[in-house]
């Protein structure tokens, strides 16, 4: 079990699914939440959640006043875990879709997105997901890509551009911001 840092919902629990799921722990959500609601960046956001697992980072957007969230997995004990918490606590605006983060489909779009991935991922596969979401992404959305302090930088697609990181722990968090204008890839 995890629970909400803050906000509306705060304190109250989230299931986690059983295995191979790794939530990202309070101690970051807060810091991390912190530093997004000091940039103006959560209240009224419309998030998207890849990779979403329990739902913690769409769930505590939620909680800090996200207009709607929408939490993408394709592991069938994530999205049991995901509805059932969505029902347990009476989140309202969220949808859970079962897809693959890569392939995800949305007539929606999104001011904030977390990618969550799990640590072992294929640093491919990352950019495939992140050049995929860009058609759902608004001009200047913030992207927060959480990755084991551990993997060196990715290469980021020219689109995005690296405002800043912040290490805690085992944890890397890399804030980038998504733009139409075509730049220089960034390393």
């Amino acid at each position: 079990m995890t629970r909400i840092v803050s906000g509306t919902f705060g304190g109250r629990r989230l299931e986690v699914p059983a295995a191979g799921t790794r939530p990202t722990s309070e101690r970051v959500r807060e810091a991390l939440f912190s530093r997004l609601e000091s940039w103006g960046e959560v209240r009224g956001a419309r998030v998207l959640d890849l990779f979403a697992g329990s739902g913690a980072l769409g769930f505590e957007a939620l909680s800090r006043g996200a207009a709607s969230a929408t939490l993408v997995d394709n592991s069938t004990g994530a999205l049991k875990v995901l509805r059932s918490n969505v029902s347990k606590n009476g989140f309202p605006n969220v949808r859970v879709v079962r897809a693959d983060a890569a392939k995800f489909e949305s007539i929606h779009s999104f001011s904030l997105a977390f990618l969550d991935p799990p640590y072992d991922i294929d640093m491919g596969l990352l950019r495939n997901v992140l050049e995929h979401i860009e058609k759902f992404l608004e001009e200047d959305a913030l992207v927060v890509a959480e990755l084991s302090a551990r993997t060196p930088e990715p290469q980021w697609p020219s689109s995005y551009q690296r405002e800043s990181s912040k290490k805690w722990g085992e944890t890397m968090v890399w804030f980038l911001t998504f733009s139409r204008q075509t730049g220089s890839v960034e390393a």
